[in-house]
Order: C-alpha cells, then sequence, then structure tokens
C-alpha cells in the first residue's frame, strides 16, 4: 500500500488488541485506562476515520476491528506515529467479536461505512448486516447510543434499514442524518465517491 513505511512490531504493539479467550468480555477500563465513552468503526480500512476521530475526541475511544491484518498494521502505524493513546485496533471477525468480547450496554456508537455489498448471491452470507449482528449492535449500545451506517449501494441500505427495522428496536436518530454525521465523510471510500459524483446513503439509528 501506498503512504509511510510501516513502524515495527515492537512500535505498534500498544495499539493492537488481542482477543480474549473465548466467551471473555473486554473491560474497556483495562483497555484505555480512563472511563471515557468508547465508540466502535468495523471495518477501518486504512484508518482515516479513526484517525481524524481520535485526534478530534480526545475523550473518547475508539476500537476499530478489520479483518485484514494489513490493514490493522497500516493503521496502526499512522495511529503511533501520532501517538494517538485513545485507539486500538483488533483484527477479527467483528461479528464473533461483538457477540463474545463485548459488554452489554458498554459502546456509545457504532460505526459501519460502506460495507462490502458481496454482491453474488452465493457470497451473501459473508455481508456483515445479518439479524445476527443488528441485534449484536442494539446490545452492546449503551442507552442513547447510536448505530451509524454509510454505502453507496441502494439495495443493500434498503438491508440494513429492513434488518434493524425487523430484529432491534433501534430507531431512527432524531436529528437529520447529515448533523449526526459530523465525522463521517473522513473514509477513503466516501471521499472517492464524492469525487466521482456518487450518492452517498446514510443512516443513524439510536437506542433509547
Amino acid at each position: 500500500m501506498s503512504g509511510a513505511r510501516r513502524l515495527p512490531l515492537t512500535e505498534l504493539s500498544p495499539y493492537l488488541l488481542s482477543a480474549p479467550p473465548a466467551g471473555q468480555v473486554v473491560a474497556w477500563t483495562d483497555v484505555f485506562s480512563n472511563h471515557h465513552p468508547t465508540e466502535i468503526e468495523v471495518g477501518f480500512g486504512k484508518g482515516l476515520f479513526l484517525l481524524e476521530s481520535a485526534i478530534a475526541h480526545s475523550e473518547t475511544n475508539f476500537l476499530g476491528i478489520e479483518i485484514s491484518r494489513k490493514y490493522q498494521l497500516f493503521t496502526a502505524t499512522r495511529i503511533a506515529k501520532r501517538n494517538l493513546v485513545n485507539v486500538r485496533l483488533a483484527k477479527a471477525d467483528a461479528r464473533s467479536f461483538l457477540s463474545e468480547h463485548v459488554g452489554s450496554g458498554s459502546i456509545a456508537a457504532i460505526h459501519s461505512y460502506f460495507p462490502d455489498p458481496w454482491w453474488k448471491k452465493r457470497h451473501l452470507k459473508r455481508r456483515l448486516f445479518t439479524p445476527e449482528f443488528v441485534r449484536q449492535c442494539e446490545r452492546v449500545l449503551c442507552h442513547g447510543g447510536s448505530l451509524f451506517v454509510a454505502t453507496d449501494v441502494q439495495e443493500y441500505f434498503d438491508v440494513i434499514w429492513q434488518l434493524v427495522h425487523s430484529y432491534t428496536m433501534l430507531g431512527p436518530a432524531l436529528d437529520s442524518p447529515d448533523s449526526q454525521f459530523d465525522r463521517e465523510g473522513r473514509t477513503n471510500f466516501e471521499r472517492k465517491f464524492r469525487l466521482q459524483n456518487r450518492p452517498i446513503l446514510r443512516r443513524a439509528f439510536c437506542k433509547n
């Protein structure tokens, strides 16, 4: 990947969160050594959203979950070079990580921006958004917590909306989508799609 040279693992290790044993819930106060609210980004890619959010909101902890080791190390290098102590990165399947390692009501927000739509029928089972995933999002969110979603795929957007509506009690956020996404628009996909004038579909759901 283009960009800065990756730092050695010894310098990245403070930012890498290893998945605990099966069934063990992560204690965020132990991970971040504070009592600040914690937000999760699922599928952080090159880490632009995490990077800018962590800089702008030092009062919030951020956990990024990404299945790709390559992106985990690439983003860890960006985080480490700026000494952002409020970010941790986990290489994991977010669906199992939420269900096994995230406590109920312990997360202030979940962000999922431009998840892979997995177009082919035989690949649909790989989609992030499933009935179980949205139920887990509802479970781990605290009262008043939010689920933020953005995609450029109308079909997937409709699927996400239907899943949240059918399998959870999460409701649309009271504020407008644009005001809810004050930190959105800073992913690499978002910037690319804006340059191409592609429509961006976004929604914020709230646990009330």
